[in-house]
């Protein structure tokens, strides 16, 4: 799957311009993946699928498992008859950035509205399939509904600071409040199921059009998260249950404090004893929604930076061991051999290429890197191994454009001119076209540098919150005429030689959804 030539674009489903405020897995982007096919594109990247917590980022979830409900197609409920066209119409247009705090106002209570007329009249087809759903995704959605819930009951509160016979999770208390909290619930289980039967539809209609979709793992959770409330034993916790050490990287040459993350880190040896049971769910489910996974901070897999928790910044961290290949092992037994991308950025240290070239993983080139120093050139296309995959920028770098009117520096323009020979399209073109002619298997761009997009469209900055994950594509941005010099750009390349469909959208899997009532 990764060894043929393709290309592809990197677009959050959260960026489409969908009506409601919000992108989400409707009309949008069904008319994305049809632009995708006209311009001969085989991949679809997307960021954490997953409910996001403070801060908007889908790196930092509220669950590893559960689906984000605002991406629901209020479109596709509509078709179903659970909701009025006419409650749609009010709602924001589609090309407003995203307001999270006025989509979750506005949108979740068309949804709960959504989830009551179905439970009430639920029968037939629609009825067993819901059943099936929840049976079959019984192991994660029973302890996220319930934290979903409970979150909402504490006004949003981390769930340390819930009453203790909660934080704790005592039997009598988790009985009774399934009981108090029984239609909150089933709205909860409904609009996971929702989740799940749209984007397995919208992921049918990409194989159809012969795209695969490469999803992304964030090698962490939250804290504030169903799966740290529900396992704690396998985080490392004070017996308070607070975290005991944090993530984070080293102070670098873009900050001198480090990056302080706070997610929880794992207890390995614990996860070791249970044959890495949870990983091995975590994994089956990922390559269940996805076609390929992409792993968030490979490199802590190798060697992690940990934080005592009581540390405002990451300078007094320290490298500690990760799991390594042993993970890996566990993984392949269970699952077989699994289609990975490493993001092995930042500080990466020869133990770290030595593992990801011993798991057969490929790594990452982001040409926007390549024009400081020598030591950058690896990631300048002469440098590229086929076995990579190469971006001209990723979700937390400036666009190409933006990077060059504010950031590059004089010497790097100069370079970047004479290398990929800048000419009037623009200089997000000379670097879409370095990436596609070079060797490496893959090629991801940004739909920003496609449309040539400035600081203004960038998704992420990180360590900031504000204006972050909020950017949307325009209505009617991408073209017949973008397509047509993509699909060029392709056939030059030779990165369209297999064009069949993904055969991993054949059956229903284990989610337990089906093509045949798509909410």
């Amino acid at each position: 799957m990764l060894a043929q030539r393709s290309s592809g674009i990197l677009l959050h489903p959260t960026s489409l311009p969908s009506h409601g405020g919000i992108g989400d897995l409707g009309p949008a982007a069904y008319e994305f993946v049809d632009w995708l096919a006209l311009a001969r594109q085989r991949l679809w990247q997307i960021l954490p699928l997953g409910p996001v917590g403070q801060g908007n980022s889908p790196y930092s979830c509220t669950s590893a498992f559960a689906g984000n409900v605002l991406m629901i197609s209020l479109e596709r409920l509509a078709e179903r008859g659970l909701i009025d066209r006419k409650r749609i119409g009010a709602l924001p247009d589609g090309d407003s950035e995203v307001d999270f705090d006025s989509v979750r106002a506005h949108k979740l209570p068309l949804l709960h509205e959504a989830a009551r007329k179905f439970l009430k009249s639920a029968s037939g087809t629609p009825g067993k399939h819901y059943e099936s759903f929840c049976r079959q995704n019984h192991w994660w959605l029973e302890d996220y509904v319930l934290f979903s819930a409970l979150r909402e009951q504490f006004g949003d509160e981390p769930w340390n600071s819930w009453p203790q016979d909660i934080v704790h999770r005592h039997p009598e208390t988790m009985t009774k409040l399934h009981k108090q909290l029984h239609q909150q619930l089933e709205e909860e289980r409904f609009l996971q199921f929702a989740f799940f039967e749209q984007w397995r539809a919208l992921r049918a209609h990409c194989a159809q059009q012969g795209v695969r979709v490469i999803g992304d793992v964030a090698i962490f959770v939250s804290y504030d998260s169903a799966d740290v409330w529900t396992h704690p034993e396998i985080f490392r916790l004070k017996d308070d249950l607070s975290p005991q050490v944090v993530a984070g990287v080293p102070p670098d040459a873009f900050s001198e404090t480090g990056q302080r993350w706070g997610n929880p880190l794992y207890d390995w040896d614990v996860l070791k004893s249970r044959g890495y049971s949870w990983w091995i769910k975590r994994m089956r489910w990922a390559i269940e929604t996805c076609d390929i996974v992409r792993l968030d901070h490979f490199r802590g897999f190798e060697a992690y930076w940990e934080i005592p928790a009581d540390e405002p910044t990451a300078i007094h961290g320290h490298w500690v061991p990760g799991p390594n290949d042993e993970l890996f092992t566990a993984l392949r037994t269970a699952l077989g051999d699994l289609p990975f991308i490493a993001e092995d950025l930042g500080y990466i240290t020869r133990e770290v290429t030595e593992l990801r070239k011993k798991l057969g993983i490929p790594g990452m080139k982001v040409m926007q890197f390549g024009f400081g120093d020598r030591g950058a050139h690896k990631y300048l296309p002469h440098r590229f191994e086929r076995d990579s995959v190469v971006y001209t920028g990723t979700h937390d770098n400036d666009t190409t454009v933006g990077w060059w009117n504010s950031a590059a520096t004089e010497e790097e323009k100069k370079l970047a001119a004479l290398y990929l020979g800048i000419d009037g399209e623009g200089v997000n073109w000379a670097f879409i076209r370095g990436a596609l002619t070079s060797v490496a298997n893959l090629a991801v761009i940004p739909v920003q540098d496609v449309l040539g997009l400035g600081s203004e469209a960038r998704m992420n900055v990180p360590s900031e919150t504000a204006g972050s994950w909020s950017w949307r594509l325009r209505s009617g941005a991408l073209t017949h005429e973008l397509a047509a010099k993509l699909a060029a750009l392709v056939d030059v390349t030779d990165r369209d030689i297999c064009r069949q469909a993904s055969s991993s959208d054949a059956e229903p899997g284990e989610t337990g959804v089906s093509e045949e009532f798509a909410v």
